[in-house]
């Protein structure tokens, strides 16, 4: 194993242990006096399309929301691809109640035209969203998710460390439940199931 590539899988290996614990220590201690978890709220993003997109443009849909990066090597692809298959699993009739949802946290690199791109690659109801870093710091902020650049020499080729959670929001925009990186497709599509169709 090449010293680039340890790195890359330490540095990966890293991310999500730090994602998992991050993760669920912001949904588990932002809530409110209900017990609530406290996660969504205002943001203003621009999807693949460049058109623009607010936390009212949900509303009236289940929304699945991943935050993550177009060149994530492994955790995003597999993440979007385990909803991708979910959707695809869905009776037709609640597969539509559903909005599948992509922040980049990586504002830099992923542009308008890098999500058209990225989003071929999976299920087509895909909103892919990107904004200044400004915006995505909001938008990170109400869904309580952690991320960082990792420390790299280049200006370009670089990781990103970032929680790696999909958040299943209500169509009022309310947080209902989560989805760890461990989950199967089927899993994820028996839980849909059961909530959005039941």
């Amino acid at each position: 194993m090449s010293t680039r590539t340890f790195v890359i899988v330490v540095t990966l290996l890293s991310a999500l242990l730090a994602g998992t614990v991050v993760g669920g220590y912001l949904i588990w201690s932002r809530t409110d006096q209900g017990g609530t978890a406290m996660i969504g709220g205002p943001f203003t993003l621009v999807d693949q399309t460049g058109r623009t997109v607010t936390q009212d443009t949900l509303k009236g849909q289940w929304s699945l929301v991943y935050f993550g990066y177009t060149y994530c090597p492994d955790v995003c692809p597999t993440s979007l691809s385990v909803m991708t298959f979910a959707l695809e699993a869905l009776p037709q009739a609640v597969a539509a109640k559903i909005t599948p949802v992509f922040v980049s946290v990586d504002p830099e690199r992923d542009t308008v035209q890098q999500l058209a791109l990225y989003h071929q690659s999976f299920h087509p109801s895909f909103l892919m969203l990107t904004g200044t870093p400004e915006q995505v710091r909001e938008a990170a902020k109400a869904y309580r998710v952690y991320y960082r650049k990792a420390e790299n020499d280049s200006a370009t080729e670089y990781l990103m460390d970032h929680s790696s959670i999909t958040y299943l929001m209500d169509p009022k925009g309310n947080y209902v439940t989560h989805f760890g990186h461990d989950v199967t497709a089927d899993g994820m599509a028996e839980t849909l199931k059961k909530t959005v169709g039941g």
